[in-house]
């Protein structure tokens, strides 16, 4: 039987009550994220907590706050924080963004989010699981309103979604005076097509972008690539 947590290097991550289980998206964006000099972090969706203790551990001062409106995954977040050596400087809170949005006076300086983005596709017979995949509840449009909202002037928002909503999410992002800043593109195998992006955009005016990429696996299924293992070193157990 699979166990019932996932063990990084500095901190474990229970998840048998929370829907959706650690995977390579959620590790992806928390090692990406640029978040060196944050002083305050807002997580959306937050899961397990997985990317709240991420960013935690890279950045030793921040506040970092976690949104989901999953009562399983906020207790299952919540037990993980309390077991990790940054429990102090999270808090794990039930709510929608929506709601956050419209009763929170606190802006951050960064906002990273891997949100809901299946659009038209089979929903799972599990509630939980098809809430924390599907954009019923968090709209693309409304998640890059709120996000705009909360941020401070010149803060960042880090995002990872289907390749194929790039272009959607970067025009939702010019029209909330969200510009793009960063980009990486993300293939699961050299000869293989995109599958993901990861976007960063900055609350200003037009701004030089960053472009790149990064291929996960070797032709060998399972092997990481060197630049995959590079960009994680900090998290994975040595494999």
């Amino acid at each position: 039987m699979a166990n019932s947590y996932f063990q990084f290097q500095q901190f474990r991550i229970e998840q048998s009550g929370c829907a959706m289980k650690v995977g390579t998206d959620g590790v992806l964006l928390g090692a990406w994220a640029n978040v060196d000099d944050d002083c305050n972090i807002l997580d959306i969706g937050t899961g397990s907590g997985l990317i709240a203790l991420m960013v935690a551990q890279r950045n030793s001062s921040a506040k970092i706050t976690g949104i989901d409106i999953d009562e399983g995954a906020v207790r299952q977040a919540t037990e993980n924080v309390e077991e990790s050596k940054w429990k102090e400087r999270i808090d794990i809170r039930l709510t929608s963004l929506q709601e956050f949005s419209a009763n929170n006076t606190e802006q951050f300086s960064h906002i990273i989010s891997n949100p809901p983005f299946f659009q038209n596709s089979l929903k799972a017979p599990d509630k939980a699981r098809s809430t924390a995949r599907h954009t019923d509840t968090l709209p693309f449009s409304e998640l890059v309103e709120c996000v705009s909202k909360l941020l401070v002037e010149g803060g960042r928002f880090s995002v990872i979604l289907p390749y194929e909503s790039k272009e959607e999410i970067i025009k939702l992002g010019e029209n909330n005076s969200l510009n793009i800043s960063r980009i990486t593109t993300v293939f699961p195998k050299a000869d293989a097509l995109p599958k993901r992006v990861l976007i960063e955009m900055k609350k200003a005016g037009k701004c030089e972008c960053a472009n790149d990429c990064i291929t996960l696996e070797t032709e060998t299924r399972n092997v990481l690539t060197p630049e995959f293992k590079e960009l994680t070193k900090d998290y994975y157990l040595k494999r």
